[in-house]
């Protein structure tokens, strides 16, 4: 079965960290463009980071420059995105996807979706 299962998501308090994990089954992630994508209530979904299908080259977004980290374990065919001094702000459902695009990619470009994994941020 052909499928993404995105993870990782909970509660955290402003400041603290959080590791989301974008597991593959079924077929080969290291040969597609993985991005992180989000979405708050009432908002469109966002590009949040994305990894080139090498690894070689990255995205981040303005909003998380020098946070979060984008990472591949080609051996766990598994892209990893962790989250640093997490802010309120940062609160949505986070999704990955994968693209034949190079980064960064629009949602529509994107091939196939994890279900999200819900992060909140909140004292």
């Amino acid at each position: 079965q052909v499928q993404l299962v995105d993870s990782g998501g909970g509660l955290v308090q402003p400041g603290g960290s959080l590791r989301l994990s974008c597991a593959a089954s079924g077929f080969t992630l290291q040969y597609y463009t993985v991005g992180w994508f989000r979405q708050a209530p009432g908002k469109e979904r966002e590009g949040v980071s994305c990894i080139s299908s090498s690894g070689d080259n990255t995205y981040y977004a303005d909003s998380v420059k020098g946070r979060f980290t984008i990472s591949r374990d080609t051996a766990k065919n598994t892209v990893y995105l962790q989250m640093n001094s997490l802010k309120p702000e940062d609160t949505a459902v986070y999704y990955c996807a994968t693209s034949t695009y190079l980064c960064p990619y629009s949602p529509r470009a994107a091939r196939s979706w994890g279900k999200g994994t819900q992060v909140t941020v909140s004292s």
